[in-house]
């Protein structure tokens, strides 16, 4: 131990897709588009697939360009709210004031899910989490849609183990910006000394976790930046099971 202090963990957070979720999403598939075109349509809004794609990605431009950040997020959400303000009928502006409420945030739904090619866990997750809860405080930083974030946890059967859970889409930016970092720890009451952060990817993860003094632990898996010029994780592990003996690396320093 070398006289070095016993480092205390109290809490565990973690970068979701990539790490805790193997997905596999095609945003820029004509198919997503077709769903989504024929689902307006039922709503009086009549945009032809390749029209309503590159409206799509214009609106997500312009979002990103607006927020003035170094790692912009966009809104899914407000994408399809503006595409129905921009093309609604007199058809939709008759639809019940509850359906229209809700209606941006399906289409967000209903456009990643048509999106989405493969969700699951790798393999371990789930054992190794619920064995993490028990002794520590558990927590999520990712880079997602408010949309999809929380029910894609559920529907790998993560739900209910983390607290707080960081999305991107509420702040306006993305990792690497240290800021989503410390509103996890503002969040738990906690210092950077006291948590360990697990991630897949080296600039985003692991950089961004390291610019506040957080210990972490890269999970290298299918996805992510792998290599990052000047940035060296803590701890490495090529299964998730590996996550243990990382813990231990670090509490027995």
């Amino acid at each position: 131990m070398s006289g070095e202090a016993l480092m205390i963990i109290k809490a565990i957070i973690f970068d979701v897709n990539g790490t805790l979720i193997d997905i596999r999403t095609n945003e820029w598939h004509d198919e997503v588009y077709r769903v989504i075109s024929n689902l307006l349509s039922y709503q009086g809004i009549l945009l032809k697939p390749e029209m309503l794609k590159e409206l799509y990605f214009q609106l997500m431009k312009a979002q990103r360009k607006a927020y003035g950040e170094m790692h912009p997020e966009f809104d899914a959400i407000d994408i399809f709210r503006r595409i129905i303000v921009l093309h609604a009928s007199d058809f939709t502006r008759s639809l019940p004031a509850e359906k229209l409420e809700q209606l941006p945030r399906l289409l967000a739904e209903a456009h990643r899910a048509a999106s989405c090619l493969r969700l699951q866990t790798y393999p371990d997750v789930i054992e190794v989490i619920e064995q993490l809860h028990e002794s520590y405080r558990l927590a999520i930083i990712t880079d997602a849609q408010v949309a999809y974030a929380i029910p894609e946890l559920n529907a790998v059967g993560l739900s209910g183990y983390f607290n707080p859970v960081i999305i991107s889409e509420h702040f306006g930016y993305r990792k690497p910006d240290k800021r989503l970092f410390l509103a996890a720890l503002t969040d738990m009451g906690l210092n950077a000394s006291e948590v360990v952060y697990v991630g897949n990817d080296m600039y985003r993860d692991v950089y961004g976790a390291q610019s506040l003094g957080v210990k972490t632990v890269f999970f290298k898996s299918n996805q992510g930046t792998q290599e990052k010029e000047g940035v060296k994780a803590d701890y490495i592990i090529y299964n998730f099971s590996e996550l243990h003996n990382a813990i231990r690396f670090f509490e027995r320093r």
